[in-house]
């Protein structure tokens, strides 16, 4: 087998190509055989890729078990952003006057499968647009504006959408991509060591406090960077610098996402890169990934809606459920009894087609150790919140109380402790991140990995004080002296 189609139902797909099997999305995400393949090539052709769906699910936990997949997670987001025609009209502006010059009408629809278009005229421009966003269908609106085409829309085209004029052309062109290889995406020149900061300063929870970013912003102007501090309305000038550090709490559906992917597109230094951010936010992958790699975790479950009595007879009562993009101990809850399953898994199961439920395992505290590249920045003890299960307790209005903290040299921290963490680390990326973990003895088990972990003045830096900070923009400038080595001549 040489590669998989995934659509919703099998009869989407009425082809057979030799080494290629066709199932259906369901079956990809819920079937054991599936997890234990390696390196199979898989196509996402489900009818939405919605966040949260089982199209969706597919790419992301794709990714999660060492497959390659089209598309990527990344794109299935990028598709999804409101900015992408003004990205593209900025990408593609010359590719598109010569494409669709002379065409006597004011809007033009183009489909793209696999790169390619059934017409010869607008080849260059389906390459290009796959180039940007590789997905195996996209349908492109443009419209006439003036005196030039400007992109309209871009997103996927369900397969029941392609004309029957097309289909041909499709399963033919599906044919020749399923067996050549691509080339790797282009870099972009950089010569400059400017550094963006990401911020938000209405965040109630912020990442990091005012006096950790003065200390960031100071220990990156000793290393050499100029430093600004931008915020969301920034958008368009992410490309006028050469490194990005978003400190400002992360998520998918958000802007610190597309401040992330247009940065990396642009070729700046980025963390939290895309990718973390797309693997840590949601607590499925990393169940999936966790497990791929071996790495130690409670008793982990993935729920869906034809396994919760399973659920209930492996892992009992109480129970921990997970909505898989929670952050801040919200959207993490426990359960003591069949009720309160019934009545929260219906709940979560209506935002998301996959949940996760873990063995409720308590401690007096939670380690978390922070991981840059590879290596760990710091530990901290955080303790349970009095009378409360969690590091942190939020009542019904939403007002908080924490536990304790504890910052511990990295020298006092059990080998055990550092070593989970740090295969926990690699696993999501060389990156910036905060691995919680509990331990039980010599016992230790990842809770999860965090992008864009808190490094606040007064906590997490009270081992390493201003070192910490520097340790981080040093970091940027490993990155950005790499990338300027490739780009000199030999």
């Amino acid at each position: 087998m040489s590669g998989l189609v995934v659509v919703d139902q099998l009869t989407d797909w009425p082809v057979e190509i030799p080494g290629v099997e066709v199932v259906t999305a369901w079956k990809y995400l819920t079937h054991d055989e599936f997890t234990r393949i390696r390196g199979a090539r898989v196509y996402n052709l489900c009818r939405t890729f919605s966040y949260q769906t089982t199209g969706y699910y597919v790419s992301l936990l794709a990714g999660a078990r060492g497959h390659r997949i089209l598309p990527d997670i990344t794109t299935v987001q990028d598709l999804k952003l409101a900015e992408s025609p003004s990205v593209l009209n900025d990408e593609i502006e010359e590719l598109m006057q010569k494409s669709l010059a002379r065409l006597g009408s004011s809007e033009y629809v183009l489909n793209v499968y696999f790169g390619d278009s059934p017409y010869v005229r607008h080849e260059k421009l389906a390459r290009a647009l796959f180039n940007l966003f590789p997905a195996p269908l996209l349908q492109a609106k443009f419209v006439w504006r003036g005196d030039e085409w400007r992109v309209d829309t871009l997103g996927p085209i369900a397969l029941g959408e392609v004309p029957a004029s097309h289909h041909e052309f499709l399963y033919q062109t599906a044919r020749d991509y399923f067996t050549r290889r691509r080339s790797p995406p282009k870099r972009r020149d950089s010569t400059r060591y400017d550094l963006a900061i990401l911020v938000n300063e209405d965040e109630k929870e912020p990442p990091s406090n005012a006096r950790a970013l003065k200390a960031f912003e100071k220990a990156a102007e000793d290393l050499g960077f100029s430093v600004d501090f931008l915020d969301k309305g920034d958008y368009g000038h992410v490309a006028e610098y050469d490194a990005l550090f978003i400190r400002e709490t992360t998520a998918v559906n958000h802007h610190t996402y597309r401040f992330a992917r247009r940065a990396a597109r642009e070729g700046l230094v980025v963390v939290d890169h895309p990718e973390s951010i797309l693997r840590a936010a949601n607590k499925v992958f990393l169940a999936q990934l966790m497990e791929r790699h071996r790495i130690p975790q409670p008793k982990t479950l993935l729920v869906h809606r034809a396994n919760l009595d399973d659920v209930v007879r492996q892992l009992g009562f109480p129970m921990v459920l997970k909505q898989p993009d929670s952050q801040f101990s919200k959207g993490v809850i426990k359960v003591d009894n069949a009720a309160a399953f019934k009545r929260e898994t219906r709940e979560f199961l209506e935002r998301s087609d996959l949940i996760v439920a873990q063995a409720f395992e308590p401690t007096d505290y939670d380690w978390r150790v922070g991981v840059l590249d590879g290596q760990p920045l710091y530990a901290c003890r955080y303790f349970m919140a009095k009378s409360h299960w969690q590091v942190v307790k939020r009542d019904a209005k939403g007002a908080k109380s924490e536990g304790d903290h504890e910052t511990v040299d990295i020298a006092a921290v059990p080998k055990t402790v550092l070593s989970v963490a740090l295969q926990a680390a690699r696993a999501v990326g060389d990156g910036l991140y905060g691995v919680d973990l509990k331990q039980f003895g010599n016992v230790v088990k990842v809770i999860e990995v965090n992008d864009n972990p808190n490094i606040d003045w007064g906590v997490e830096d009270l081992v390493l004080k201003e070192a910490i900070y520097r340790r981080i923009m040093e970091f940027f400038v490993k990155k950005l002296d790499a990338q300027t080595r490739m780009r000199e001549p030999d």
